[in-house]
């Protein structure tokens, strides 16, 4: 019998396994960049709206019969969107920008499922570092969280405006990013534990800081400019329609109100912001090189380059399709190569 309990209290033993965690967080972040692909393609469709209620169990499933569909089609027809803007489109119209919303959702479905049941599998097993517990927690809470966030946007346009409140759509997708660099975020911590048992977990150093500050404010105004089709106002480029400084501009009141609700200004604040965003990441790339993270450097590099070039195409296309739905896809790159940037600067050791 002795043999037996000490059998049990060793198998219930903390083993730490900081690779195969690093890993699992992510695979989580591949599904969470793939989210916000789909939410591009969602938001470009105008398919946001199509799904009016919000059924975490049973709306896993899409329309199974030609009577489920004309119910979901009938509770569409309800909304301002439909009735000003879609009104006489057919059911297979309608299928189409189900689709896309219902993909979004259930997306974000497999990503809960993809975290929380892997979590507890590792909590039980004792596997998660001291430490890193309470932060896989939060990381967890907050995805819980987003999915709120998601109907609480989808709500606003669903009795008087016919589209989505742009200010709850930004903090939908900033949520989503902020998620996506907290995973990467703490993989390179594991597997900086892995590789060296006197590693500490990354401090954000100022630098870092600063640029993740200049990297929020392109953001916003980003998801400002897909709120309010902002990106539609000009497509001519360096210049909008001929000036510099946009005609259109209507000053609503206030500087403050203006800013962030008038489509032209916004243009004109993300185009050229992104630049001086440019400009500082560039530093933190050069930063991670010196630091020793010479791949950090060229992902940064790189997924910057790519952005700027796809901005200035998606206007000159005239929002096109493709191109703004891989301008948002690179826009999340960006985001994950400055937190491995970030990270690369503030690594510790005991």
């Amino acid at each position: 019998m002795s043999t037996s309990l000490s059998q049990s209290a060793f198998s219930r033993r903390s083993y730490p396994r900081p690779r195969a965690i690093a890993a699992w967080l992510l695979a989580v972040a591949a599904l969470v960049f793939a989210m916000v692909v789909v939410g591009g393609i969602t938001r470009l469709t105008e398919s946001g709206l199509s799904i009016t209620e919000w059924k975490p169990i049973s709306g896993a499933l899409p329309p199974l019969s030609n009577a489920d569909w004309m119910d979901a089609f009938n509770k569409y027809k309800q909304i301002p969107e439909y009735q000003e803007i879609n009104k006489g489109m057919s059911l297979s119209d309608f299928q189409f920008i189900f689709f896309w919303e219902w993909t979004h959702r259930l997306l974000g479905r497999v990503i809960g499922l993809a975290f929380a049941l892997p979590l507890a599998w590792f909590a039980w097993k004792r596997a998660i570092p001291a430490g890193y517990g309470p932060r896989l927690f939060a990381l967890l809470m907050l995805g819980g969280l987003q999915g709120a966030i998601g109907w609480w946007m989808v709500a606003s346009g669903l009795s008087v405006r016919t589209d989505v409140s742009h200010y709850r759509l930004a903090v939908h997708l900033l949520t989503a990013l902020f998620v996506l660099a907290g995973l990467v975020w703490t993989a390179l911590d594991l597997l900086a534990q892995a590789a060296d048992t006197r590693a500490l977990p990354a401090r954000l150093r100022g630098f870092a800081l600063v640029a993740g500050l200049a990297l929020f404010v392109q953001l916003l105004f980003g998801a400002y400019t897909a709120g309010l089709n902002a990106g539609y106002v000009a497509n001519t480029w360096p210049l909008m329609n001929d000036r510099f400084f946009p005609e259109g501009v209507q000053w609503l009141g206030s500087f403050g109100s203006t800013i962030t609700n008038d489509p032209y200004l916004i243009h004109f604040i993300h185009r050229w912001w992104a630049f001086v965003t440019a400009a500082v990441l560039i530093v933190l790339a050069r930063r991670a090189k010196r630091a020793g993270l010479r791949g950090a450097s060229i992902a940064l590099n790189a997924s910057v380059g790519s952005q700027v070039l796809l901005g200035i195409a998606t206007v000159i296309s005239g929002v096109a399709l493709p191109l703004a739905v891989l301008h948002q896809a690179v826009g999340a790159l960006v985001v994950a190569s400055t937190a491995w940037a970030a990270h690369s600067i503030g690594a510790r050791r005991r």
